[in-house]
């Protein structure tokens, strides 16, 4: 396909604030992810949400992601300890088995990051729209009193 990739058909509609009343939330974080897997999701996961970029049926995805993400943390950690190139058990130096992986992972994690709209050239495809901070409960006695109140009573 040539050009750009097409914005999801729903993409512009995934929005916190979609149906009246609603409560948007993160998906309930998989058992599988464990250490920097977990970490992560519960980071980018937070930022997602708040724009308005991941629902419950994003959570597949998001896992996808975050376990990408750990696998590259840990093959990177791997490869400052052992370096990019070791010294096999017949002595020839060839490529760390940890860059290969690191390579991979990266891979993955490009591709999701796309999807959800984290990349520089995918966030210009992506109409992001934050959630709506949760105003106090109005109250009912005198709302002449403060200018913003009475907008806020003519708005709702």
């Amino acid at each position: 396909m040539r050009g750009r990739k097409p914005k999801p058909a729903g993409m512009s509609t995934r929005r916190a604030d979609r149906e009246e009343g609603a409560v948007a939330r993160l998906p309930a974080c998989p058992a599988h992810l464990q250490g920097e897997a977990r970490k992560e999701w519960w980071r980018t996961g937070r930022k997602l949400l708040d724009c308005g970029l991941v629902t419950e049926i994003d959570g597949a995805a998001l896992a996808l992601y975050c376990q990408a993400w750990a696998r590259w943390v840990e093959a990177e950690a791997n490869l400052s300890r052992f370096g990019v190139v070791i010294k096999s058990p017949s002595g020839f130096p060839i490529q760390s088995p940890y860059l290969a992986i690191a390579n991979k992972a990266m891979e993955q994690m490009a591709k999701l990051l796309v999807e959800f709209g984290m990349s520089p050239s995918s966030r210009t495809r992506v109409a992001v729209t934050p959630r709506p901070p949760v105003a106090p409960p109005l109250p009912a006695e005198k709302p002449e009193q403060d200018p913003r109140l009475l907008l806020r009573v003519l708005e709702s």
